[in-house]
């Protein structure tokens, strides 16, 4: 690699040089001289400060990650035969989560011979749906897994 197309710190092209040259001129510029695209030929590099570049990189990046939305998944557990005082604090619970902006899972845990009533889990999970249908939507319908048949909700938003 002797010789490389050399750009300015005002993005001008200055053309192409021998590589010492390229480095003395970023030298006496007091800036440093930053392979660019190396696979092209002749290479490009060009002359910025590299402290300031890296810099400014990396506040974009903390800029866009302050910008980004994050939610958890909060879990919310009951059984098929739920009362319905529990029935109505769980679903309290779980509008709190919604409007937070958080995504809730609610679970059915079927224990024992509670596995041959799977309707009642499935009823129990579509009456949240439909208690809280108001500022949710399903993101995953109700599925069994094992001795758990869960559903997502979502805020609507």
């Amino acid at each position: 690699m002797k010789q490389v197309q050399v750009i300015d710190e005002n993005g001008q092209k200055l053309g192409v040089k021998n590589i010492e040259d390229a480095i003395n001129l970023a030298y006496s510029k007091e800036l440093d001289l930053v392979l660019v695209a190396p696979n092209v030929n002749p290479p490009v590099c060009k002359i910025m400060n590299y402290g300031k570049y890296k810099f400014e990189q990396a506040k974009k990046e903390k800029e866009a990650r302050k910008n980004q939305k994050t939610f958890d998944i909060k879990e919310i557990r009951v059984t098929p035969n739920i009362e319905e005082h529990d029935f109505s604090f769980k679903a309290k619970n779980a509008r709190k989560f919604l409007q937070s902006g958080d995504k809730v899972k609610i679970t059915v845990r079927f224990r024992g011979r509670e596995l041959n009533y799977i309707k009642l889990g499935e009823e129990t999970l579509n009456k949240f749906i439909t208690e809280l249908s108001d500022i949710s939507v399903v993101e995953k319908k109700p599925i069994l897994e094992g001795k758990n048949m869960f559903v997502i909700l979502k805020n609507e938003k």
